[in-house]
């Protein structure tokens, strides 16, 4: 069965909920205040089935000082019913609500003269002439005008079958997109407990389903779902919804919240938006202006920032603007809000939420930015979701912020971004995702540090990745710095060693005073054997000043480096040539005694030739290179 969403919209008193009372004789007026004034208040609801049509009524209240409570209504209508009482005409409300519509983006409607009864013929034809020429060149311009009278009857077998008609025109809600339920009213069931209802915007509420409640992030359990009233398993965008909910109490709750999957939405406070403003508004939109945000069911004060060269947004015109919201709401990208004046509170202005996770613009940005937005305004998908990832700078998005920031699910989201990566415009780094143009620009500051390394260290073999890390990549993540470095060896820019990166262009030459030092350095521990001096002894042995130790120790690395010398422990170095004879003595050992190839601390001592001094780090390290393994208070030969 097809499902939509009729609201109600006109003037206080021109009959919109005497209306719906008489087509699906249910009283939209709820509350007991409504009953003894007679006028609408709060939002109704009622429901009609016409021929496997099931319309949904959302009635809204008239009068301007509730037009608050109408916006709450109005957002989420697939068809609007514009009523204008034929005794009175379009009056202020009318256009109001009407204006609201438009700015909201509805597509479809029709227009009911309603009381009827009260006028002659040729009244009627004026009201239906001027209601006419309200709606010219609006999207209700072809739109069917119907006159009725709800307390004779006349004309609502005709408004059903116009309903009927329009319901069916309306297209089915897009797939794709996060479940979005906007609570536009809450109360406590005895036995039940919370309850909240809203048109479902998008998706799919099941019975047992774990959502979180925005913006306060409470985590709730829909123990039930209703759907006009009966019990159902699960519910579909478009449908007017009814949801239990555990694990809250009802004075948590308010409306403007928004029930969604649990971390698949977040709330903002500063959002990028396209707006239009209303011909008959009283001034231009200018930064700093104070307005009044109202996004479905919710209103929250805002801050105007304009992103036009001109610095504002004149009535009748379109543009950019920043919003800076007073309190947190939950939006995505597409959504359509509207903008009332702080005070008096008038409808000025709406449109469309382009960047609903935005952050503050610099003033020699703006260009920059009214080209990614216009970009984000537009309808290729892989190109709008490369600006989201632009705007992160080098934090980059991963798949769970472009699901927060648009709305969609995989189905949707993983098309268009895989295309985007596939095209160059966005780089994969291990799940985060960078604009290929900062990934560009990051590995050529890495190239850059390393080589400025190389022309302040020219002894040095390279530098250690964690030390590159720390003093220039630390804001960003450590999935994009692994991906630049990755990224730079896989071309051949730099070459990985270890824990230390270098250029593949890095030779090391060194000067002839450097080769005789570092051979004198060498030939000290070479001709120490396993007696070796200490690091200051064989230091001064080869004739380095003090002044010149630094530059010794670097050259001592480069010995360290191709292996000529070996750290056994703290400054304490051995030749390799030596070690590599002590080895040898102890295969030899081992040969020599298959039965037990062990020894203790003193028969190592006499092999090796060495005090106790130089024994036990030798054996320590013989151990860590696994030519012994230690047994109790001897050491086994390993084969």
């Amino acid at each position: 069965m097809t499902s939509v969403i009729v609201g109600t919209a006109g003037h206080i008193d021109h009959g919109k909920s005497a209306l719906v009372r008489a087509l699906t004789g249910s009283d939209p007026d709820r509350l007991p205040e409504e009953k003894r004034r007679g006028i609408t208040i709060d939002l109704g609801f009622a429901d009609l089935d016409l021929d496997g049509v099931r319309v949904g009524f959302v009635d809204v209240p008239g009068h301007e000082r509730f037009v608050k409570n109408m916006l709450a209504g109005a957002h989420g209508i697939d068809v609007v019913a514009l009523v204008i009482a034929a005794d009175e005409g379009v009056m202020p409300q009318t256009r109001e609500h009407f204006d609201i519509c438009r700015l909201l983006g509805v597509q479809r409607g029709l227009i009911v003269v309603t009381k009827t009864d009260l006028v002659e013929e040729e009244l009627l034809e004026l009201v239906t002439s001027e209601a006419a020429e309200l709606v010219a060149g609006s999207f209700l311009e072809s739109a069917p005008i119907i006159p009725v009278s709800a307390k004779t009857g006349a004309g609502l077998d005709q408004l059903r079958t116009a309903l009927r008609e329009v319901s069916l025109q309306v297209p089915g809600r897009a797939d794709g997109f996060l479940p979005r339920l906007p609570v536009d009213r809450v109360f406590a069931m005895k036995g039940f407990g919370a309850v909240v209802t809203g048109t479902l915007v998008s998706g799919t509420i099941r019975e047992g389903d774990e959502l979180e409640l925005l913006p306060i992030y409470s985590r709730v359990r829909a123990r039930g779902v209703q759907v006009h009233g009966n019990t159902v398993s699960e519910a579909s965008a478009g449908q007017r919804t009814a949801v239990n909910l555990g694990g809250i109490d009802t004075h948590a709750i308010e409306r403007g919240m928004v029930l969604a999957p649990v971390s698949s939405l977040r709330t903002t406070q500063i959002l990028d938006v396209n707006v239009s403003v209303l011909p008959g508004a009283p001034r231009a939109l200018r930064s700093r202006a104070r307005v009044r945000f109202h996004i479905h069911a919710a209103e929250v004060l805002a801050r105007i920032q304009v992103l036009e060269p001109s610095g504002q947004v004149a009535p009748g015109a379109a543009g950019l603007v920043q919003l800076r919201l007073e309190t947190p709401i939950a939006a995505v990208a597409g959504e359509h809000f509207i903008l009332r004046s702080y005070s008096p509170s008038i409808t000025i202005a709406g449109g469309e939420v382009l960047d609903p996770l935005a952050g503050k613009h610099r003033g020699r940005d703006l260009a920059d930015v009214r080209r990614s937005l216009a970009i984000l305004a537009g309808d290729y998908p892989a190109a709008q979701l490369s600006v989201f990832v632009a705007t992160s700078g080098d934090l980059g998005q991963r798949r769970e912020d472009l699901r927060a920031r648009t709305g969609w699910e995989d189905a949707r989201l993983f098309p268009p971004l895989n295309e985007a990566i596939d095209k160059g415009m966005i780089v994969d780094c291990s799940g985060v995702l960078l604009d290929q143009k900062r990934f560009v620009s990051l590995k050529a500051a890495a190239l850059d540090e390393v080589e400025e390394h190389h022309r302040r260290e020219p002894l040095s073999r390279g530098l250690a990745r964690e030390t590159l890390r720390e003093r220039h990549f630390a804001h960003i993540p450590a999935e994009v710095f692994r991906a630049v470095l990755s990224d730079l060896e896989n071309a051949g820019s730099l070459v990985s060693e270890k824990e230390l990166v270098r250029t593949s262009a890095h030779v090391l030459e060194l000067s002839a005073p450097d080769v005789a030092l570092r051979d004198r350095i060498n030939s000290v521990y070479e001709l120490a054997g396993l007696e070796p001096p200490t690091l200051d002894e064989a230091l001064q042995t080869a004739g380095v000043s003090s002044a010149q130790k630094t530059h010794a120790r670097k050259l001592l690395q480069l010995l360290l480096d191709r292996g000529s010398l070996v750290r056994v422990q703290g400054d304490l170095f051995f030749h390799s040539g030596p070690l590599a004879q002590l080895t040898a003595t102890l295969k030899q050992f081992a040969l020599e005694h298959p039965s037990d190839p062990s020894l203790d601390v003193a028969t190592f001592k006499e092999l090796a030739g060495v005090s106790r001094k130089y024994a036990i780090p030798l054996l320590e390290f013989l151990d860590r290179a696994r030519i012994t393994r230690r047994v109790g208070d001897r050491r086994q030969i390993l084969k």
